[in-house]
């Protein structure tokens, strides 16, 4: 376990609390309101979600591919949602069955996967035909002007939240093959502009040729 990755563990709430009391934690409250069946959540962290899913609706798994991250995640759990599966697992390789889950949460998760294209495929396999994704991601802005100070001041976002906070994320979520099938454009608060763009919403995993996209996917071909 590197230093880099207990320290991140150790600040990350403390970095991110201004922002989730401002806004991200209504945000939160509003979307997963939608996740019922057997739900799995990537990038836990440090269980941010957690008082927000539902109790009785169904399973719920939460990957988080960091040790630090996972003992911290496995704490709150504990506290507020006994039930809940806890892997370590990164959102590239889930170790699941195709078509296991009905809904799949991403919350500030796909800034920072080293390979988003293989992240949503692993997705979009692991969903049964027609099962939503629900996310909330920062994303590249579509003003010229702040995507390009969004492209200069990358690199702190890299070194403090180990993230890309210029990504075309929407645009990645569509290749994958998902249909969005509602999105909000926001402006995240209480954080600098060049993580600000923010998008909201959710998408649907393609219903036909779903065995065969399946077996794209494992392949990494589609």
């Amino acid at each position: 376990m590197s230093l880099r990755g207990k320290l991140f563990a150790l600040t990350y709430d403390r970095q991110m609390a201004k922002a989730e009391k401002a806004q991200l934690g209504a945000l939160r409250q509003s979307l997963l309101g939608a996740a019922d069946g057997d739900v799995l959540e990537i990038g836990g962290g440090t269980g941010a979600n957690l008082p927000f899913y539902r109790p009785g609706t169904g399973s719920l798994t939460i990957t988080e591919p960091e040790p630090a991250m996972v003992r911290r995640l496995e704490r709150r759990a504990r506290e507020q949602a006994p039930l809940a599966k806890i892997l370590r697992a990164p959102a590239e390789d889930l170790p699941f069955e195709d078509g296991t889950f009905d809904v799949a949460v991403s919350t500030l998760v796909l800034c920072g996967v080293s390979d988003q294209p293989r992240a949503l495929r692993q997705l979009r396999r692991v969903l049964r035909p027609g099962g939503q994704l629900l996310f909330i991601e920062h994303v590249r802005s579509g003003d010229p002007r702040l995507a390009r100070h969004q492209d200069r001041m990358n690199w702190m976002c890299q070194a403090v939240m180990r993230c890309d906070c210029n990504r075309p994320t929407l645009t990645s979520i569509q290749e994958t093959g998902f249909a969005v099938t509602g999105v909000e454009h926001l402006t995240m608060a209480k954080a600098p502009s060049f993580v600000s763009p923010l998008i909201v919403g959710g998408a649907t995993a393609p219903i036909g040729a779903a065995r065969r996209d399946a077996q794209f996917v494992r392949q990494g071909l589609s």
